[in-house]
């Protein structure tokens, strides 16, 4: 039954993200430490359950475990100060990242690249910020079949929740139930030497303290290229660029 458990948000109208928000991310990234948020978009469409299977359009798809909170009312020009009144809860997010597509073109891509269908599993439930003796400082991580990728703290973010809340909300209205994908700590896969990307019949396990696990099973897309290997694929840049993420 826990397979048809589904986002605990499934339709926001805005589903915002965050890049380069932990230190080690941009050391393992080579860009310098970002000014203000770098903010990207997802679409909806690529949300998901906790437990759902996704299909991997190709060989470069890479992993970022993410604190994703959930917006409970409409906010703009809220402080930082106030931010927190704002949040109607804290999930876990995957932010599934098409390497080739989000750096194709001569602009990114951003949001094509990690909006395919399932690149934004979410749960498994949605928990209200006073259940936390401090939301700002939660463990997170994965491991795919078992072998820890990311490990880190959400205290580690260069810009905390109620930064990203004040930052977004100074430009445009917060709507409820939008999401914000808080961004990365290091251990992706495209800054590994060498480069490791998701494999069908792995499994991605994400978990943030209090509040749960997803548990993603991964297997070949239609258009995954028959007998690629992750070491096949082309060279990764989208960490060597100042908007990566």
């Amino acid at each position: 039954m826990e397979q048809q458990l589904g986002a605990p948000v499934p339709r926001p109208r805005q589903v915002f993200a965050v890049g380069l928000n932990y230190a080690d991310h941009v050391a393992e990234s080579g860009v310098a430490v970002p000014e203000r948020p770098a903010v990207f978009t997802k679409y909806v469409t690529s949300l998901t359950g906790p437990y759902a299977t996704v299909e991997l359009p190709s060989a470069l798809v890479d992993w970022e475990v993410e604190l994703v909170a959930v917006i409970g009312r409409e906010a703009h020009q809220v402080a930082a100060s106030d931010a927190w009144q704002y949040v109607a809860g804290l999930t876990l997010g995957q932010d599934l990242s098409e390497r080739g597509i989000q750096l194709s073109g001569p602009a990114p891509q951003f949001s094509l690249g990690k909006s395919f269908p399932g690149f934004s599993p979410t749960g498994p439930v949605l928990v209200t910020p006073d259940e936390f003796d401090n939301p700002d400082d939660l463990a997170l991580g994965c491991a795919i079949d078992g072998e820890t990728m990311q490990d880190s703290r959400t205290s580690q973010m260069i810009f905390s929740v109620s930064q990203q809340i004040a930052w977004m909300s100074s430009i445009c209205t917060l709507l409820p139930g939008d999401l914000i994908f808080t961004g990365t700590p290091a251990g992706v896969g495209g800054a590994r030497n060498p480069r490791r990307f998701l494999a069908p019949g792995e499994e991605l396990r994400s978990w943030i303290e209090g509040i749960g696990e997803l548990r993603n099973p991964l297997v070949a897309g239609p258009t995954y290229p028959e007998g690629t290997r992750p070491s096949d694929a082309r060279p990764h840049t989208c960490l060597r660029t100042p908007s990566a993420h």
